[in-house]
């Protein structure tokens, strides 16, 4: 079966149900709001462009009974005010994608103003109470490095993943790039780890959930924009991000 298509992305979720796991959002995993007896996912989405793709998505979990995370970027492709509400109204949580210190090349006074900003911007949609970083591979800045001079904590903000959960004991996984766990194309969606997978696939997912071989403590972190409900889609959408990986190789191996 083609990767990266929603037919192998609700293959991937009725696996997950049909062996025990639970579908939980961040607000629920830092407000213990789950049960603790059961495997668990916390079901994260970065929105970095192609809003739609987010909301099909979205949908389809809807209709499969599944809440998730969904951060978005407030890029004007990215922050569409509508969309994010109907996401919101499916019963999904919105987060902040943030990326101010790539944004102002490093400037931290800037920003945090725009960082202040944007979050305000969201808030006006949605009660934003989580955020995560964007990678900006392509950039010289990672927007984590903002909290050495600031605490986020101070705008009424609960957690930022990378900060805030135990990868030792939480599992992360990610299709960062459309390619599940390539490094050379994926600079800053990682963590630091004991745990030691080789998913290169969906299918290579799928497979370990079946065995049993998975810990009972995700997060798996899906781009809505790598995936594809038409083979038209899927393959400009292929094109696409092998243009943009192969740029990325260059960038940071330079």
């Amino acid at each position: 079966m083609r990767d990266f298509t929603h037919t192998i992305y609700k293959e991937l979720l009725n696996t997950f149900i049909n062996n025990g796991y639970i579908f939980i959002t961040v607000e629920e995993y830092f407000s213990d709001n789950y049960n603790k007896n059961r495997p668990f996912i916390i079901m994260r989405h970065d929105v970095d462009r192609r809003p739609n793709n987010s909301l099909e998505m979205a949908q389809i979990e809807n209709n499969m009974g599944i809440k998730s995370t969904y951060y978005f970027r407030t890029i004007y492709q990215t922050f569409k005010p509508n969309i994010i509400k109907e996401i919101a109204s499916l019963g999904h949580e919105i987060g902040y994608h943030y990326e101010s210190l790539a944004q102002k090349s490093g400037d931290y006074q800037e920003a945090i103003d725009d960082f202040e900003f944007n979050l305000n911007r969201l808030r006006e949609i949605y009660p934003i109470r989580h955020i995560a970083m964007h990678g900006r591979p392509t950039s010289k800045w990672d927007s984590r490095d903002l909290w050495k001079q600031y605490d986020y904590k101070q705008y009424e903000i609960v957690s930022e993943p990378y900060f805030d959960i135990d990868f030792n004991r939480v599992f992360y996984a990610t299709d960062a790039g459309r390619a599940w766990g390539d490094e050379r194309i994926n600079l800053r969606d990682k963590v630091d780890t004991i745990f030691n997978f080789n998913i290169k696939s969906t299918n290579d997912l799928i497979d370990m959930i079946k065995k049993g071989n998975l810990p009972k403590e995700l997060m798996l972190n899906i781009h809505p924009e790598h995936w594809a409900k038409s083979t038209i889609e899927w393959y400009k959408i292929l094109i696409l991000r092998k243009s943009k990986n192969f740029i990325k190789k260059i960038v940071l191996n330079r």
